[in-house]
């Protein structure tokens, strides 16, 4: 069964939440698919020593109107955009309720604002646990606000939606990678983007993870040979895909650093993550969920298990777009 060629959006209200509904929308309306917004809300209860331990809940017709209002507006707000829209109010965890409906979407998105310290590490509940555990690939969009959050002047305004100009997307060689860069290939070719490949040796600092080297190696040589591995996984891709260049870069750095430092040049980060469920699949990989935290611009995360699910349903997600 082939899944509709719909974009999941999550909205409650926020600026960050509507500010992924417009880059939801402007995704829909380039690739030519339907939009389907959710508004979810859990009913809260307390206990009532009344009733003896019990829980006693309120009544829910007042939040329930409130969910509807906020996605009206949402409705409202993508109404001259040409996109097919449609809605739902559910109840339940807003994660929960989206990574169920993500088994029916093409593509999620989500919005995020990282304020700095714990808050910004725990990034917020639906936007680190969906791209973990969603069934399709998951768009995280960070909002920066009129406050800033970026030296980016350009991107200050945090409202405004740029185009997908350039894209960027590690590739280290693992599995997960290639699926990454097989999806980072799809939304090249949607928005008409360029295409740089990213791999990062981390070879500065005696105590990086290449420390162990014999002093006698030639971190030229590492970086060389780390560069032909980039080259045969990336001519593999221009292959597939005629008449597309893929630029290509291998520096000095972790995979997570170097993400992050091109993300302010980007206007999309393509990551991947083998997606391994329970607490550590809940967490992602370390590279991903470092890029999550700090990208100054949105981020496609692809896992293999989204990735492999999309392909038993018969819908290729990366050729789709």
């Amino acid at each position: 069964m082939t899944r509709p060629e719909v974009v999941l959006v999550g909205v409650d209200g926020s600026a960050a939440s509507l500010h992924a509904l417009d880059w939801a929308a402007a995704y829909a309306r380039r690739v030519g698919w339907g939009l389907h917004v959710v508004c979810s809300y859990s009913l809260p209860s307390f206990t009532a020593a009344s009733l003896d331990g019990g829980y006693a809940a309120l009544d829910d017709t007042a939040i329930q109107e409130g969910a509807k209002a906020v996605l009206a507006e949402a409705e409202e707000r993508v109404a001259a955009s040409g996109v097919a829209v449609t809605g739902t109010v559910a109840t339940g965890d807003a994660a929960g309720v989206l990574v169920e409906m993500s088994r029916e979407h093409a593509l999620a998105v989500v919005g995020t604002r990282g304020k700095g310290g714990f808050t910004e590490r725990l990034l917020g509940t639906v936007s680190s646990a969906l791209p973990a555990h969603a069934h399709c690939p998951t768009v995280v969009v960070p909002y920066r606000g009129a406050d800033g959050g970026t030296d980016d002047a350009e991107r200050r305004d945090g409202d405004a939606v740029h185009e997908v100009r350039r894209i960027v997307v590690g590739v280290d060689g693992s599995p997960s990678a290639e699926v990454a860069l097989k999806h980072a290939v799809a939304q090249a070719k949607a928005w008409d983007a360029e295409l740089v490949a990213v791999a990062g040796v981390p070879l500065g600092g005696g105590a990086g993870i290449l420390a162990w080297l014999p002093s006698q190696i030639d971190h030229e040589t590492v970086l060389a040979d780390v560069k032909a591995g980039l080259d045969v996984t990336v001519d593999r891709a221009q292959a597939a895909n005629p008449g597309m260049t893929i630029k290509r870069h291998v520096l000095d750095g972790t995979g997570a650093e170097l993400l992050t430092e091109f993300s302010t040049g980007a206007d999309l980060v393509v990551v991947g993550s083998r997606g391994r469920g329970g607490f550590r699949g809940l967490l992602l990989g370390s590279t991903s969920q470092a890029v999550l935290h700090h990208s100054a611009c949105p981020v496609l995360v692809v896992t293999r298990k989204c990735d492999e699910e999309l392909s038993e349903d018969g819908t290729d997600s990366a050729s789709a777009a």
